[in-house]
This record gives structure tokens, C-alpha cells and sequence, in this order.
């Protein structure tokens, strides 16, 4: 049978070129479609617990040492500091050199605009941050869509299953089929995505318009080149080196999360796409479930890049340049305060604020100038860091033997298509890790 979601995403294309115009020609009604797309967002988001959910305690009860797991957590984190280092080293630079605040003037509006913004960033000190992960109860991180919550509880859950042994298999089995529920309702939902798209799309332009993008189109077409070479040069060049993958043959796999990504300005609308589709290439069930749902609130490069970018941007619109100390210093703060503000649209912006306002108050009133175009900026994030979990979860599974090449050189090659249907494969022996795996331990009684 034909694939008809390519007919999906062609009205996204049609959609999103459809809000640009009403954006421009009705700017008013433009902004009233804005609940269109945040509807279709908060239905994207409903998913996530569920699947993450789902995806951890299927990997991980069905391994059977705990010493993997804590190996694939301890490889994926370091790797994330790596890499978030390396995108403040490389916003820093290309900051620096293009100085792109020069000559901007700050109005009351901005002003106010800021002053929200810094409210919205009030920073969390790192024991609020970890005492945060731990859940009210053990449902309530599903109710309130915390991902770093429902990951918790999930590695709790898998690690129980595994210790039961063989009693766990029929529980495994339940799960098995509670997320092919799951993702066959989020492929319900994904029909929603035109109208999701042409909304938020609109929203954003009707409101910005384009003159602000005129004044401030440096600092935006900087940003976005930062990200492409960060993209293309840095992640390309480490996959190809330790996975021997064409960084483009990646992305084209996924070319339909990036645009879902592009229309609606936020990587968490992709997480479940990610997840499933990081299965279907090959690699293994516990690395994807760790990796990408970790890499969602630690592996924020396109963050990283954008709060360096972006400060800089501030303090020298404002007159009042940072030493490289400072710099260093106010940004590495911001990376720790970010994490538990991953995937949600603005979240950037606030974190700017509020690491602005702890550190250096006067300018805070600076964020102002950058509202208008953040929802623009805030895409280029999005995309990079969903750009930057992708390659990750293919490098941590080749690092610990758990990515299949021959399945991914199939899957990229279009000789093992996605099914875009259920999002999960029927065919379970097509699998690199089977769910029926703790079978096996029924042979080995625990101890």
C-alpha cells in the first residue's frame, strides 16, 4: 500500500506558505489563528509522557544487566557536556567577530517586552533543579508532562521488571502493546498538522511583521549560519568518523520531523517521531530510549549557540560589552540553568533573561530587542537540537555495539521504508532488540 503521508506533509508545505501570507496581507486575523497551532502543540505534548514512558521500561526491563544501561547513560551525558562546549566555543567566536548589537536602539517597548521575559527566567538554584526531577507521586509526572520526571520513574520501572526476572514478561508484553496504542494515536494526531502549521505560522508573522526582521536580520542570518556550521561541520564530520554516515543521508531520513519542527518552532513536536524512527534505523531500543529523552533536556547545542549569540548580541546593542571572563562565565551559568527548559517554544529567551538578570541586571532591558524575531531564532534552535539527538543517539549506539549498520544502510538506502502508519514496525524480527528478550532469562532463575 501507497505511503499517503506524503500527502501530509505536502499541505504542511501548503500551510505554512498559506500563514505566511495571511501573516502579511491580515496581520490581525493572523494572530487570532495562533491558538491553531498551540492546540496542535499541546496535542503533540500529550503524547510524550506515554511514549517515553513506554520506550525506557520496554529497553530497559528487557536487558538483562544493569551495567548496560548505566553505560549508555554515562557515555550519552558525557558526551553532551562535550558537545555543549563546543557549541559555546563556536557562538562565542563567531559573536565576537560579527558584533552584531552595533547601532540598535531600545525603545520602552523593548523594555517592557524584557522585563517580562525576566520574569519568566527566574533562576533555580541546582539542588531546586534536582529536587524537581523527583516526582510528586508516581503518575503525576505524566499529568504535568515533565520529561526528566517521567524519565525517572521509568528507569525506577524497568530496572524493577528486570530484577523479576522471567514474572516480568507478560507485564513487558502489556507495555508492548500500550505503545503501539500510543503511537498509533499520535500518527492520529499528526493529520492535524497543516492546520497546526498554518496557524502558528500566521500567529508569528501577523505579529512581527517585516520590519523588525529587516532591522535585526544580522544577528538572524548569523545565528542561522552559526547553526549550519555547527550542523554540517562539527556533527557531520563525528558521525561520518564514528558511524561512517552521511550526515545529509541522516537528515534526509528525517526531513519530515524538520519540517514538522519548522512549522510549529518546537523539537518536543518530533520526540516521539525521533524515538520511533531511531528504532526503525537500527538502533537498539535501550539506547534510543535513554539517549533521546536525556538529550532533550542535556544536549541542547542550538541553545547553547543561541544564549551566546544572543548575550552578546544584548550587550553590545546596550553599550555595555562583556570581558571574555564574563563571557565565559554568564554562559556557563545559563547552559546549567537551561536544562530543566528544554523543547518548550520561548524557553530560550527566558533563560536569557533570567541568567541576564542574576548576573548583570542593567541588561536585562537589552532582551527586549530580541523578542520580536525569537519565535524565528527559536526555530534554528529547534532544529539544531533535534539535528544534534539524532546524531547522538546513532554515536552512542555505535560506541557501545548496540546500532545495526547493515539495517541503517538499508533504512537510508529507502530499501526498509518507515511506517508511517503505526510509527512502529510490524515486522518485530526486523528488530535489532526484540521485546520477547526476557524470555530468555526464564532459563536463569535469579538469585
Amino acid at each position: 500500500m501507497r505511503d499517503r503521508t506524503r500527502y501530509l506533509y505536502l499541505a504542511v508545505i501548503v500551510a505554512v506558505l498559506a500563514g505566511i501570507l495571511v501573516g502579511f496581507v491580515w496581520p490581525d486575523v493572523g494572530k487570532e489563528l495562533k491558538p491553531l497551532g498551540t492546540g496542535f502543540v499541546a496535542l503533540i505534548k500529550m503524547m510524550i509522557s506515554p511514549i517515553i514512558f513506554c520506550t525506557i521500561v520496554l529497553g530497559v526491563g528487557s536487558v538483562t544487566k544493569a551495567a548496560k544501561v548505566g553505560k549508555v547513560g554515562g557515555l550519552a551525558l558525557g558526551y553532551f557536556i562535550v558537545m555543549s562546549t563546543v557549541a559555546l566555543v563556536i557562538g562565542l567566536a563567531v559573536g565576537n567577530l560579527i558584533d552584531p548589537g552595533t547601532g540598535l536602539q531600545l525603545t520602552d517597548a523593548a523594555k517592557e517586552a524584557a522585563a517580562t521575559e525576566a520574569a519568566k527566567g527566574e533562576s533555580t538554584s541546582t539542588v531546586d533543579f534536582l529536587l524537581g526531577v523527583i516526582p510528586t507521586t508516581l503518575v503525576s509526572a505524566f499529568t504535568e508532562g515533565q520529561v526528566l520526571q517521567t524519565l525517572l520513574v521509568a528507569l525506577f520501572a524497568g530496572f524493577a521488571l528486570q530484577a523479576m526476572g522471567a514474572k516480568a514478561t507478560p507485564i513487558l508484553n502489556g507495555i508492548g502493546h500500550i505503545q503501539r496504542l500510543v503511537f498509533r494515536i499520535l500518527a492520529m494526531i499528526m493529520w492535524a498538522a497543516p492546520v497546526g502549521a498554518f496557524g502558528a505560522i500566521a500567529a508569528v508573522v501577523g505579529a512581527t511583521g517585516l520590519d523588525a526582521l529587516k532591522s535585526l536580520a544580522v544577528i538572524m542570518a548569523a545565528f542561522y549560519l552559526t547553526c549550519l556550521l555547527f550542523v554540517g561541520v562539527v556533527l557531520g564530520a563525528l558521525l561520518w568518523l564514528v558511524a561512517r554516515i552521511n550526515l545529509w543521508t541522516l537528515l534526509r531520513y528525517l526531513g519530515r520531523e524538520f519540517l514538522l519542527i519548522l512549522s510549529t518552532s518546537s523539537s518536543e513536536s518530533a520526540l516521539p517521531r525521533l524515538i520511533a524512527k531511531m528504532e526503525h534505523l537500527g538502533v537498539s531500543r535501550p539506547v534510543v530510549g535513554i539517549t533521546v529523552p536525556t538529550g532533550y533536556s542535556f544536549n541542547l547545542d542550538g541553545t547553547a549557540i543561541y544564549l551566546t549569540m544572543a548575550t552578546l548580541f544584548v550587550a553590545s546593542a546596550t553599550g555595555s560589552p562583556l570581558g571574555f571572563g564574563e563571557q565565559v562565565s554568564l554562559l556557563l551559568f545559563m547552559m546549567i540553568a537551561s536544562k530543566g527548559a528544554a523543547g518548550v517554544t520561548g524557553a530560550g529567551l527566558a533563560t536569557l533573561a533570567g541568567g541576564l538578570q542574576t548576573h548583570r541586571p542593567e541588561l536585562v532591558d537589552g532582551v527586549g530587542l530580541i523578542v520580536g524575531i525569537d519565535r524565528f531564532m527559536s526555530e534554528a534552535r529547534a532544529l539544531t537540537n533535534f539535528a544534534g539527538n539524532a546524531v547522538a543517539t546513532v554515536l552512542v549506539g555505535t560506541w557501545t555495539g548496540e546500532f545495526d549498520k547493515e539495517r541503517a544502510a538499508q533504512v537510508l538506502a529507502g530499501h526498509a521504508p518507515f511506517d508511517e502508519a503505526t510509527l512502529l514496525d510490524d515486522d518485530e524480527a526486523e528488530r535489532p532488540e526484540p521485546p520477547a528478550a526476557p524470555v530468555e532469562r526464564e532459563m536463569t532463575p535469579a538469585v
